[in-house]
């Protein structure tokens, strides 16, 4: 599963795409320094969108909570859950990694492969807040990932960013894989 995410971007990057959509971008802890960043990892503080009465807000929240038995929820599966609008987030971000088994059996580290959108910069992924931490939804593996792994991140489009954040549509009409050719993949 998706334990590494990249976000280079900075935060006026972020509000414009925000302002493409008519959306006003709020900052309640105050304007970010939003570092690029090539690994964001499990427990690190990151950027995260919620929706908020007048628009919308960005925060710096920790990524993971403590689950039941004390370790990491940093994925949540999506199939067959609801949640609430005032518990989605969106991640930004603009790429993401995973990771597989080396092909050199004498090789120690696992090959990490970047995944990005194809065509965009700026994507997110949809999130969920609970315990005042994060994590990222996930769903079944598209064509683009199903090489790689068994599960994939939800990956949005800022034209799906407005729905997912005020629950306009299904979550299952959000809440899907990405489409064949979506992604684009690197080794990293």
């Amino acid at each position: 599963m998706c334990n590494d995410y990249r976000y280079r971007l900075p935060a006026e990057r972020l509000v414009d795409e925000f302002r493409q959509l008519r959306i006003p971008l709020r900052f309640p802890q105050g304007v970010p320094n939003i570092e690029p960043r090539d690994d964001i990892r499990i427990t690190d503080t990151a950027p995260v969108v919620r929706f908020a009465d007048d628009g919308a807000e960005l925060l710096q929240l920790p990524w993971s909570w403590r689950g039941p038995t004390g370790k990491p929820v940093f994925n949540f599966r999506s199939e067959g859950r609801r949640f609430a609008r005032e518990d989605r987030v969106l991640i930004p971000a603009d790429g993401f990694y995973e990771f597989t088994a080396p092909k050199d059996p004498k090789q120690k580290r696992k090959d990490k492969w970047l995944f990005t959108m194809k065509g965009h910069d700026l994507f997110a992924i949809a999130g969920v807040v609970k315990h005042g931490a994060f994590a990222m939804l996930t769903t079944e593996p598209g064509p683009d990932i199903a090489p790689y792994h068994d599960r994939q991140v939800v990956v949005l489009g800022p034209g799906a960013w407005a729905d997912w954040l005020t629950a306009a549509v299904p979550e299952g009409a959000v809440l899907k894989s990405s489409p064949a050719g979506a992604l684009d993949v690197e080794r990293a």
